[in-house]
């Protein structure tokens, strides 16, 4: 038996331009078979809107109501045909795309029941998840050399678990504030990216000559991605991680080649292995072997999405990752 659904309205964001958003109200959507919706308690800010959120030729406005957002999370209110009813009542983490909204809809196969142990607590599932899948494909081994270029909120996840893996993690960010965040969740090192060169002898001295087993790259950028490459040990692994989005890149393929490097681009399009991933950190998260509560660093509500799309670009100080809470 389906739950009752009545023809009710919700809040939702609309991106109608290149830096411009209104919310407005629309129509509850209705679970089709095999869906769930969910009633939304908030909704994680992901870097990967920026280039949309920027208007790039090949963006076309307005979104969908409740567009670009995919980090939710919130309870099980209404089943599609053929999903149980055990369901319903259930905080769940969602791997829906249009959840800068109150409700959202996808497939029942797209949540991940949350535990007795997060209640209470904010679950974007989608960026753990991304964490736990690139911890997976980066082969950590204890008491191998790190280095994590990039801490912002998924560079801070993974020196969490790289260093909880055994390694030892060489942070290395452009903000001092972020080096803090870093040394907080287990780096060994942490050093300022501002000179490339300097970078690079520091990391040499330290590993004497050798360099690091795993460089991850986790920022999105030409330049974090050349330090990478040259901070990767032979026979090493690289593991890109940031989101190059804004356009092609230019590899040193003769470092590349001569030292031998394994290079891993760690981004999942499977929904199954997202969702997989997801279920990765509820484990993590509810048992303790991961808290990020101290990197949900701003809060807004969905009226503030431009404030909060405009601080995750330009990362203020203290900035690490920015929630819409409902």
């Amino acid at each position: 038996m389906v739950a009752p659904l009545k023809d009710e309205s919700m809040r939702a964001a609309v991106v109608t331009g290149p830096g411009r958003v209104e919310v407005t109200q629309v129509p509850r959507p209705v679970p089709g078979a095999g869906e769930v919706r969910v009633r939304l308690e908030g909704c994680g800010v992901c870097a990967s809107n920026l280039t949309p959120w920027s208007g790039p030729d090949w963006m076309r406005f307005p979104t969908e109501p409740g567009g670009l957002g995919h980090e939710g999370w919130g309870m099980v209110d209404a089943v599609g045909e053929g999903v149980s009813e055990d369901l319903l009542g259930r905080r769940v983490s969602a791997l829906f795309y249009k959840s800068y909204a109150e409700y959202d809809v996808g497939d029942a196969a797209s949540v991940v029941p949350l535990p007795a142990a997060l209640d209470g607590r904010c679950f974007p599932g989608e960026p753990l998840g991304c964490a736990m899948n690139i911890l997976k494909r980066s082969g950590i081994e204890d008491g191998q050399t790190v280095a994590v270029i990039g801490i912002g909120f998924l560079g801070a996840l993974l020196t969490r678990l790289v260093s909880a893996a055994g390694a030892q993690v060489v942070a290395i960010s452009r903000r001092p504030f972020s080096l803090e965040v870093a040394r907080a969740m287990g780096a060994s090192e942490s050093i300022l990216m501002e000179d490339h060169h300097a970078i690079i002898e520091r990391v040499r001295e330290r590993t004497a000559g050798r360099f690091c087993q795993r460089v991850i790259e986790a920022v999105g950028q030409q330049w974090p991605l050349d330090l990478a490459a040259e901070l990767t040990a032979e026979r090493g692994r690289l593991i890109i991680a940031g989101y190059h989005q804004d356009g092609p890149r230019q590899v040193n393929m003769q470092l590349w080649n001569w030292r031998g490097l394994d290079v891993v681009n760690a981004h999942e399009r499977d929904p199954a292995v997202y969702v997989d991933g997801i279920r990765t950190a509820v484990e993590a998260v509810s048992t303790g072997r991961l808290d990020p509560s101290g990197l949900f660093t701003h809060s807004y509500p969905l009226e503030r999405l431009a404030d909060a799309l405009n601080d995750t670009r330009d990362r203020p100080d203290g900035f690490l990752k920015a929630l819409i809470r409902f």
